[in-house]
């Protein structure tokens, strides 16, 4: 069975939403299981520690399980234009993944969620894929062929799936960003199983 994992980190829920929907999509590909995971909170007191288990929602990710997936969707909020505090710490510390070349010709893709229609979406994507090319894995997007892309008058673009969740962050998901993370996710696990191969 591929394994393939969402990572994501999450403020308000909306990304956390999207991995789901991109684990739907994962799941419709025979041989492929989604493993959804998150990060904690960074904080600025350096006493403060997190639980090691969640209170609500996913686990928690190990570095053994990022290591040992066969493909990664990797999941953001927009911090000016930037992923997430939490989920770069996280990623800061797969020094030894890279040195190994733990994740070297595994595919990745990437997702993130806005407060505004150009909340710095596109930066976002690109950002969160630097690291992903240092490790060496597989950057795959949303093709043109997904005909939302077309036709979206909220999130979703070429590099990774996308949500404009309002400056409350309260706005719904749309049809349109639903079909296209469930579409990013199922690429990436036929992406798995033929790079396996």
């Amino acid at each position: 069975m591929n394994k393939i994992l969402v990572l994501y980190y999450s403020r308000h829920g909306n990304t956390r939403q999207m991995a789901r929907l991109i684990a739907r999509g994962i799941d419709t590909v025979e041989g492929c299981e989604a493993l959804l995971r998150t990060v904690p909170e960074v904080s600025a007191n350096h006493e403060a520690t997190d639980s090691d288990i969640p209170s609500d929602g996913d686990p928690y990710i190990s570095i053994e399980e990022l290591q040992e997936c066969d493909g990664l969707a990797l999941g953001s909020p927009t911090r000016f234009g930037n992923m997430a505090a939490p989920l770069k710490y996280f990623l800061d510390q797969t020094s030894a993944q890279w040195l190994s070349g733990a994740l070297i010709g595994k595919p990745a893709s990437v997702f993130t969620s806005t407060g505004s229609l150009h909340g710095g979406q596109e930066t976002t994507l690109i950002t969160m894929m630097m690291p992903l090319h240092h490790h060496g894995m597989v950057i795959s997007g949303i093709p043109y062929s997904e005909t939302e892309l077309l036709s979206t008058t909220t999130g979703g673009t070429p590099y990774g799936a996308s949500h404009v969740a309002g400056s409350d962050s309260q706005q719904a998901i749309s049809d349109e960003e639903k079909k296209l993370c469930i579409a990013q996710g199922k690429r990436l696990a036929e992406l798995a199983v033929k790079l396996k191969k």
